[in-house]
């Protein structure tokens, strides 16, 4: 069966990590299956005009999962725990694992996160570790993608006016560097991962573009956008007040953090972004200052 022939089913489509790895499947010829909850959003839009076939679905129905799955050759499985929680996020995997091995899925691709096979603590780490696990214990022909932070978290709002305000707040110590992956190149990994099947099933990845302190992207951004961007250190307390599991993350992150393979994951993708073309490409750039957002409010997290 060619690649036309063949249709692979993508959860979160219009969010931006299953946006992108639909962009990229559709881009390779693939036939696209974009399950979202509302099908009249943009987002949906968008990829029904690139081609994608849009339906509606939820990842906590058993039943829509079961119609969106039939006769597909591929899987695309995301789930967000800051949306749904921990426990939610781990009954939707697990169910569409399980949807995905009785319809006798040939490709199986599950987005996890960073050292998520650490034994980390981190509980939204923990939960994908779980979905992991299970996933093995199905024997499904799957491939496991561990994406870092994400640069477009740098959107979140108030994170983005704080910046453009002039003030990079986050929970890191000032020389602990953080790993940190653009979504299009997760995209760009998913898409690599289907189109050779071979080389990928049975296998586990850590996924990062870049590796920098809290200074050096202050001195990054301040450079994209023309002005001064000063570093600032979140205390651990504050943060705590908002998320316990993201107090729990950013304590890992001093201590111990990511551990992906940038210099191999660039032979693999050459076009591997850095912070610094990130920036450059999503269009950073001078505009109207805004007041400061409050240090409480700015966020660095993995979807």
């Amino acid at each position: 069966m060619k690649r036309t022939e063949k249709a692979i089913l993508v959860t979160g489509a219009t969010g931006r990590q299953g946006g992108a790895i639909a962009r990229y499947l559709l881009a390779d010829g693939w036939n696209v299956r974009a399950l979202t909850r509302s099908p009249d959003k943009p987002a949906a839009r968008a990829l029904a005009d690139r081609g994608a076939e849009v339906v509606r679905g939820d990842l906590r129905d058993r039943s829509s999962i079961q119609i969106a799955i039939q006769g597909v050759y591929g899987v695309y499985s995301v789930q967000d725990a800051w949306e749904h929680g921990v426990e939610n996020e781990i009954a939707q995997g697990v169910l569409l694992a399980d949807c995905a091995s009785k319809a006798k899925v040939e490709h199986f691709v599950y987005s996890s996160v960073g050292s998520a096979d650490k034994n980390t603590g981190i509980p939204h780490f923990e939960s994908k570790w779980r979905i992991e696990g299970h996933i093995r214990s199905l024997n499904l022909p799957a491939t496991i993608l561990r994406p870092v932070s994400f640069m477009e978290n740098f959107f979140v709002p108030d994170t983005y006016d704080a910046i453009y305000g002039g003030t990079l707040a986050l929970g890191l110590d000032p020389d602990k560097p953080l790993q940190l992956v653009a979504v299009d190149d997760i995209g760009i990994f998913g898409a690599l991962a289907f189109s050779h099947p071979g080389k990928w099933i049975g296998e586990a990845l850590d996924i990062a573009g870049d590796e920098l302190t809290g200074p050096r992207m202050a001195e990054l951004f301040a450079n994209a956008i023309g002005g001064n961007v000063e570093y600032v250190q979140m205390p651990i307390e504050r943060i705590r007040t908002f998320s316990e599991d993201y107090a729990a993350m950013v304590e890992w992150f001093n201590a111990k953090g990511y551990e992906a393979n940038i210099e191999f994951l660039r032979a693999i993708h050459p076009g591997l972004e850095t912070l610094e073309k990130w920036l450059l490409r999503t269009e950073w750039k001078k505009r109207e200052p805004v007041e400061p957002a409050t240090a409480g409010g700015s966020s660095l997290r993995k979807k």
